[in-house]
């Protein structure tokens, strides 16, 4: 019995990060195909162009990984890279992501996206990827991510990036020559030069 596309498509959105508009595309299988297998509850769109099966299991990082896949130039910055490092105790309602200022970015209805435009090397300097479900999420390491905090402080509160700095600096999560490089990027070595001194004091 032949494989048809309808197969074809269930089976791609078996993997683990499921299946996007343009992989079926790229595989030859009409649109019409997906629309129908949605209408029927066999798939589920979780974002602009992309669908999983329905019981498929989700991880913690899952908001992450749907807002990577449909923004993949952008970084998990400030509040949602503390809670991907487990850095303090925010937990954001959104997913914030550094991108450039000319960039464009889609409006999904989840998760929704925090866009911070960053420019040069505060965009492009400090940035790890993970895989989470199956997808390369970019996100700032740890030195970066709390000179950002102090950059936005105005924006996330003063006392969420001295919470983060204290933190991270007992659980030993970063340099001081990390931080010290990233702060001169962002320009913010003057505001957090008090706050390290009497961490390390």
């Amino acid at each position: 019995m032949p494989i048809t596309d309808r197969d074809r498509t269930l089976r791609l959105a078996r993997r683990r990060r499921g299946v996007t508009s343009r992989d079926l595309a790229a595989a030859g299988i009409h649109r019409q195909v997906l629309t129908r297998l949605v209408a029927e509850e066999q798939l589920e769109r979780v974002a602009r162009g992309l669908y999983r099966l329905p019981e498929q299991s989700i991880t913690e990082h899952h908001a992450l990984a749907v807002a990577a896949a449909a923004v993949p130039q952008g970084v998990v910055c400030l509040l949602s890279a503390l809670q991907f490092h487990r850095i303090g105790s925010q937990l954001p309602s959104q997913v914030w992501m550094a991108l450039d200022r000319r960039a464009w970015h889609p409006a999904l209805r989840y998760p929704q996206l925090r866009i911070v435009r960053y420019t040069g090397a505060a965009l492009t300097e400090g940035v790890e990827s993970h895989v989470l479900e199956g997808r390369a999420v970019h996100v700032y390491d740890v030195a970066k991510t709390l000179a950002d905090c102090f950059k936005y402080r105005n924006k996330i509160g003063l006392d969420v990036a001295l919470e983060a700095l204290r933190e991270a600096w007992r659980a030993r999560r970063f340099s001081m020559n990390a931080l010290d490089r990233y702060a001169a990027i962002c320009r913010v070595q003057r505001v957090m030069r008090p706050y390290v001194e009497a961490l390390v004091a």
